[in-house]
């Protein structure tokens, strides 16, 4: 039910939860009351104190509540939570945070494993499947030993057989202790290689050769009568042969395998018993030896070895070797060229495919070498293990990350040769059901695989849709549950690693609606992000779902639709930092839009990001992907016209990273600056001399230690401790730039390490941080202090606020330059030497675009943005539009990935990825103006442009 403006109070205090004080961060000792079994929306501008209230008070008094219920020795363990700086919160429920984490960055991760399906799955197959032989194809079997008698006396009536244990399968070696230990038990006669023989003293076999072996346990003629011998040889036989067995025809002079386990009838091939590991890729029973389960392996990259074919050994063709040195290396280099017939001073390119093999990989036989050139005493025979092996080996002797680095560039990285990319055993793949084995399910799109599961049952035995039945239904309501959230596109293989920070919350989301709890508060942040208008409504239909089931969610949020579809709205405000911390307005949509907020103005359409008078038609340069086809696009080819601001728009898994991201800014990275980047696969790219520079700012987080802040992050730090050194105080005391910095020894305070505050460890209590008595929570010495510019200290300046700085640092270009950015993007509030850990989601962001947009552009810089507007309010987008717009008048080009539609309708140039996710993706729907865009049918964001285009 959801309360009405006026009557939140008199609900009972058990169906409201209420906070009183609440003063953490910049909230300023706010009281709120939350009607409980509601979907409650925290808005207001970034930076405004939303994840103050919603993550760092309401879910941290949570947490920690749980904590207490902990015995004391239980909580050294776990550690403890410090109580947030609130008077009082009742009506808590359990508390589940949703946060908006870039997910994890196991290579082992995959959507499987984090939503549970593969658990499922993999006791499906193991309980459920049929094995087919890898050899013909047929029907795997496996029989009691009372069926393989009945079998033997049917098939074999009336003639003479032996039962055989087979003991050695395919290897090399004499055997004579196996002979003689045959001679021990009693045993007269083995099959040897084919060929039936009395087994005698001292018999041994050629160590060289490759054998087979089977121990003759009984021979006999088959009949009805002997029924009980045959059983009791066959049991024996068995476990000679740990559970295999062949059965010798001497009529017909052939084998037949009879086995406990999973057998192929024909070839004798047998699998052990199915087990869930056997299907894990994180298990050693089923992952790929060859890569480990990862599904891919590195290889070297001959065009990165010799990148040209012209050169020579000696002018430095081998790039790992470089030019020619006189030392042992180039020694065994021109040994092998008087064996293979070519010298160091030939061009690569002349090399047979042998003599290239051999420098490359190494050869077989030892080379004389002389070293007395070498400064040594003689002819020595030493082995060329091969340029590979010499990469290889200098990666172990440097220190591991920069000895990685360093292999990185001559590799490239490729899906598997052995499990071409399934990450598990070839026995496991032979396991099917419904003619699909494991990997094939999870290779395809959510969407796909719930068509599959429909009406499996009916294709099913009656065994099988017995076991199956209730793991069915599970695996259907989690994949119900991420269909609701919009992640139709993504398949159970997906890496978690390349999931974006939106999918994997909402992953997180449907996991959590899965699990079926009541009476839980959640705490989502931003789960719109990354998801298009279109499944917008999915995600809302969710979290309502979530609610109804007898839950509390409150969402810190920006969508309009999300604020719309809201039961209660808490806006706070009114501006961002310590012009925020206030509720500005809470209520029902229709209360708050009366409010006057800043929120309230755009809810109303008081205020509004205007269209543009005038598109942009660019300086007629192009940039142009020819034939892209990484991940899920259909070879398509995209002009990105320069000097204007493009949008690259589409529903979520249409494609738009693999084209802008993994496709087009890979490769401008190996041309412009070198970098071991590996673009996907595409024809070329045409227009790479119209771009100078590129800058990029993605998804990644920043800095979160205590000891970054925006000075550190944004490197103006360096140049305030520069002008500091060149102070006639500093000159006078011999005082470097080091001195001024509070991250290492000579400067800072050593009593808190430069940190301004003590930690006091209390045991059962969580860690008490006191103001530092030595600095008094300065974060420098006595003497650093006494340093000043313009009469001001380092502290002084660290404690201004970024708007503050900008006019203090005027007459300095280098740093008013980088501040000025940071002042541009709207963060004029910030302190200097605010921790990065106190940053919200959006201020993070646009830290992050600050540093990248101070650096000098060239006019002819290209700048790709991956959905800037994270964690940014209305009146925030309207800032960062702003300094687009700014770059792109000076002749730079901007392409934009994003949802947001007041980003899409004020672009000069659209580019819309689809028509749908995944699979149904990656076809170029529309491109050109917006109003271009909105024309096309076919286009998503085109119907979603309209209505705003017309207003």
């Amino acid at each position: 039910m959801t309360p009405e403006k006026n009557d939140i109070h008199s609900l009972s205090a058990e169906n409201r939860i209420e906070v009183y004080g609440a003063r953490e961060h910049n909230l300023k000792d706010v009281n709120v009351v939350i009607p409980r079994d509601t979907l409650t929306v925290i808005t207001g501008l970034s930076g405004s104190g939303k994840s103050s209230l919603a993550f760092d008070t309401i879910y941290a008094e949570g947490q920690r509540r749980y904590l207490e219920t902990l015995s004391t020795y239980a909580r050294q363990f776990v550690g403890t939570m410090e109580r947030p700086d609130v008077d009082k919160i009742t009506g808590l429920s359990p508390v589940i945070s949703i946060e908006q984490k870039t997910t994890n960055k196991n290579p082992r991760s995959t959507v499987g494993t984090v939503t549970e399906i593969n658990d499922f799955l993999r006791l499906l197959f193991a309980r459920a499947s049929d094995a087919y032989s890898p050899v013909t194809g047929e029907l795997m079997v496996h029989h009691t030993d009372a069926q393989i008698v009945d079998l033997i006396l049917r098939d074999f009536a009336g003639r003479k057989i032996a039962l055989l244990a087979p003991l050695v399968r395919g290897r090399k070696g004499h055997y004579r202790e196996l002979f003689e230990s045959f001679i021990k038990k009693g045993y007269l006669y083995a099959r040897v290689d084919g060929e039936i023989r009395e087994v005698h003293a001292g018999m041994k076999l050629d160590r060289y050769k490759i054998h087979h072996i089977e121990l003759i346990v009984d021979r006999l003629v088959v009949k009805e009568d002997v029924r009980e011998r045959l059983l009791k040889s066959l049991q024996e036989t068995m476990r000679q042969g740990k559970g295999t067995m062949m059965v010798y025809d001497y009529d017909a002079n052939n084998v037949r395998f009879y086995s406990r386990h999973l057998m192929c009838p024909t070839s004798g091939i047998a699998f052990n018993e199915p087990a869930p590991h056997s299907f894990s890729f994180n298990s050693p029973q089923g992952a790929c030896p060859h890569c480990n389960g990862l599904g891919e392996e590195a290889v070297f990259d001959l065009e990165r070895i010799i990148p040209d074919n012209d050169k020579s050994i000696r002018e430095g063709a081998i790039e790992p070797l470089g030019k020619y040195r006189n030392n042992l290396l180039f020694a065994l280099i021109e040994a092998l060229g008087r064996k293979y017939d070519f010298t160091i001073d030939d061009p690569v390119g002349s090399l047979g495919e042998e003599a290239l093999n051999a420098v490359l990989y190494g050869d077989a036989e030892p080379l004389r070498i002389d070293t007395h050139d070498l400064g040594g005493a003689g002819n020595y025979m030493i082995a060329w293990e091969g340029v590979a092996d010499y990469i290889e080996k200098q990666q172990e002797d440097t220190s591991s990350s920069k000895g990685n680095k360093w292999k990185e560039q001559f590799v490239v990285r490729r899906v598997c040769s052995v499990c071409g990319g399934s990450r598990l055993k070839r026995e496991a793949l032979q396991f099917k059901i419904d003619g699909q084995n494991i990997a094939e399910l999870s290779a395809l799109s959510i969407e796909d695989f719930a068509q599959w599961m429909e009406g499996l049952e009916e294709r099913l035995s009656s065994r099988q849709r017995q076991i199956a039945r209730d793991l069915l239904k599970e695996i259907r309501e989690r994949l119900r549950f991420l269909l609701d959230v919009g992640l139709g596109y993504l398949s159970l293989s997906r890496s978690s690693r390349s999931l974006s920070g939106g999918e994997s919350q909402r992953i997180r989301l449907a996991t959590q609606i899965g699990s079926k709890l009541v009476n839980v508060l959640y705490i989502l942040d931003e789960p719109s992000i990354g998801l298009h208008q279109r499944d917008n409504i999915k995600l809302i239909n969710s979290l309502k779902a979530l609610r109804d089931a007898g839950n509390s969610v409150i969402v810190v949020e920006h969508d309009e639709e999300m604020i719309r579809n809201a039961d209660w709205i808490i806006d706070v405000g009114p501006k961002a930092g310590i012009r925020g911390g206030e509720i500005v307005a809470a209520g029902t949509l229709d209360g708050v839009m009366h409010s006057g907020s800043i929120t309230a103005d755009y809810l109303s359409g008081r205020r509004k990001i205007e269209l543009p008078a005038l598109r942009r038609t660019g300086n007629g340069k192009m940039l142009t992907v020819r034939g892209a086809r990484g991940n899920n696009l259909k070879n398509i080819t995209v002009d990105f016209p320069l000097g204007v601001m493009i949008c690259v728009t589409g529903v979520s898994g249409s494609g738009k990273s693999t084209l802008v991201n993994a496709t087009l800014r890979a490769a401008l990275n190996r041309y412009l600056y070198h970098s071991y980047d590996q673009p996907l696969e595409h024809d070329a790219i045409e227009g790479i001399e119209n771009i100078d520079k590129l800058v990029v700012v993605d998804q990644s987080p920043i800095g979160r230690t205590p000891r970054s802040n925006p000075a550190t992050y944004s490197n103006v730090f360096s140049d305030i401790r520069k002008l500091f050194e060149a102070t006639p105080d500093a000159q006078v005391r011999g005082f470097k730039a080091g001195r001024f910095s509070f991250n290492v020894k000579g400067g800072r305070c050593e009593a808190c390490r430069g940190a301004g505050v003590q930690t006091i460890e209390m045991n059962f209590l969580p860690d008490v941080y006191v103001k530092c008595k030595v600095c008094n929570g300065q974060r420098y010495n006595r003497e650093t202090l006494e340093v000043k510019y313009k009469g001001k200290s380092i502290n002084d300046v660290l404690n201004m606020t970024i708007n503050q700085a900008v006019e203090f640092f005027e007459a300095i270009p280098s740093i008013h330059m980088k501040l000025k950015a940071i002042q541009d993007v709207g963060l004029g509030y910030l302190t200097l030497g605010q921790p990065c850990t106190t940053l919200s989601g959006g201020e993070s962001q646009r830290i992050k675009l600050s540093a990248e947009l101070a650096k000098r552009d060239t006019g002819n810089t290209l700048y790709i943005l991956d959905e800037p507007t994270t964690g940014l309010h209305f009146e925030d987008v309207r800032v960062l539009l702003d300094v687009l717009n700014k770059l792109v008048d000076k002749g730079n080009s901007v392409i934009v990935i994003e949802h947001n539609l007041d980003v899409i309708k004020v672009a000069d140039y659209l580019i819309d990825i689809g028509q749908e996710g995944g699979s149904g993706g990656g076809r170029l729907i529309a491109a050109g103006t917006p109003e271009e865009v909105a024309k096309v049918k076919r286009s998503y964001t085109g119907q979603f442009l309209k209505p705003l285009l017309s207003q």
